[in-house]
């Protein structure tokens, strides 16, 4: 069965002081995430579910390079953030805590409240603007990402994936 995966729908230039706003950086990751998004998006940290997914416009992740930005998404269950572009910064980030970012050039065309399936070995989303129908309403392709960082994201970042594989070589 396809995991389908309901859609947030973000505008261009998200920075990480609105994913990870600076007045809160002091808290844990937590209470940091509490306040996502809330500056352009009042409440909705709080509306997102486990496997939903967000889809910007370009420049994801712009601004500086704290990886709070990243982990909030992680902590409040963001399955992967799909835009045409990212910060480098922010897209390494992303990887390295196991969050799935995904270069698509037409993520804007996919309409909030849709549902989703990613389909990672044919580079494509699938959409299904009604969540209720069972019948897909398009399709868009995205950039296909390396199986090291896709692994890196099952594994549930690189520090996960150091760990497990300390564990399976015998020395842990």
């Amino acid at each position: 069965m396809v995991q389908l995966h309901r859609v947030w729908k973000l505008g261009a230039d998200i920075d990480t002081d609105i994913l990870a706003p600076g007045a809160y950086m002091r808290f844990g990751v937590d209470k940091i995430a509490e306040h996502c998004l809330e500056g352009p998006y009042p409440g909705l940290a709080a509306q997102i579910k486990a496997g939903d997914v967000l889809v910007a416009g370009p420049n994801f992740g712009i601004g500086s390079s704290r990886e709070q930005a990243v982990a909030v998404l992680t902590h409040l269950g963001v399955q992967a953030v799909i835009a045409p572009s990212f910060s480098g910064l922010y897209f390494r980030n992303a990887y390295t805590l196991g969050l799935l970012a995904l270069e698509c050039p037409e993520a804007e065309r996919i309409p909030a409240g849709a549902s989703i399936a990613i389909d990672l070995a044919q580079c494509q989303i699938v959409v299904f603007e009604d969540p209720e129908a069972s019948q897909e309403s398009f399709r868009v392709d995205f950039t296909p990402v390396p199986e090291f960082l896709l692994e890196m994201v099952r594994a549930g970042g690189l520090l996960k994936q150091l760990e497990q594989e300390y564990a399976a070589s015998g020395n842990a």
